[in-house]
């Protein structure tokens, strides 16, 4: 499956990942790529930019060598389903997503806590997408987080680099990431194939999920980045209009 957008990825900004903005971009329009979000860890990421790194992001262009550019981030969901940035940053990006992430300020272990924690992140009006919720490390009740999707119109991502060859048995299983989108498929929620690129040649690299796209039978119609359109009216809808920057 051809994807016209990537939704997830990061710069150097965060800490543990190795390209710049300009790498991406120039890599992403390499690739045929219409939009990239640059979706860099909040800061309670070890090594994590600081909360102005955000405030600052508008100084980017829209456009980078022809790529859509969305100034965002990926918020590290707390113990309580809070988020690590305040929302007054939250609210001058383009695209939020949020994810659970070890060593980033979250403690809970069970599957309840983990669900309630995420069904929480959902329901922040600012939350555009939820990253790898099917996920090993912390496991979720997916029937609840998709039907919560459903209701509050948040997008939900089969993580790229789950499946590689660090990560596939740890964080990624294919059994979750089929089951996560059997559901979506059936409440109608989007889904967003991902790369989580932490280098610039991963940008828009799906090619681990080719089984579960196979085995799950995804047409274009479920996944809203496999087309530039469908993106760009999900952040309008949703609220795109970021308020001016405040450092």
């Amino acid at each position: 499956m051809r994807i016209e957008a990537d939704l997830h990825t990061h710069t150097v900004a965060s800490g543990h990942a190795y390209s710049t903005v300009t790498e991406m971009a120039r890599a992403a329009a390499e690739k045929g790529l219409k939009l990239i979000a640059i979706t860099d860890h909040g800061p309670a990421m070890p090594g994590g930019p600081h909360e102005y790194y955000f405030g600052n992001l508008s100084v980017l262009p829209e456009e980078i060598f022809g790529v859509r550019i969305l100034k965002g981030i990926e918020a590290n969901i707390q113990s309580n389903g809070e988020l690590d940035l305040p929302e007054k940053r939250l609210k001058q990006l383009d695209f939020v997503a949020a994810g659970i992430h070890r060593y980033a300020g979250y403690e809970n272990t069970s599957k309840t806590e983990h669900t309630e924690a995420t069904i929480r992140a959902i329901k922040n009006p600012l939350v555009k997408m939820i990253t790898h919720p099917a996920n090993l490390y912390f496991p979720v009740d997916l029937l609840a987080v998709v039907q919560a999707a459903a209701e509050y119109g948040v997008i939900l991502e089969v993580n790229a680099s789950s499946f590689d060859r660090f990560r596939l048995g740890k964080r990624g299983s294919k059994e979750l990431s089929l089951k996560l989108c059997c559901l979506a498929k059936r409440y109608g929620v989007p889904l967003s194939l991902n790369s989580d690129a932490h280098f610039h040649r991963d940008v828009g690299n799906i090619e681990t999920l080719s089984p579960v796209i196979k085995e799950a039978k995804l047409s274009e119609r479920d996944i809203i980045n496999s087309s530039f359109d469908l993106v760009e009216a999900f952040i309008s809808r949703k609220g795109a209009g970021r308020q001016r920057c405040v450092l």
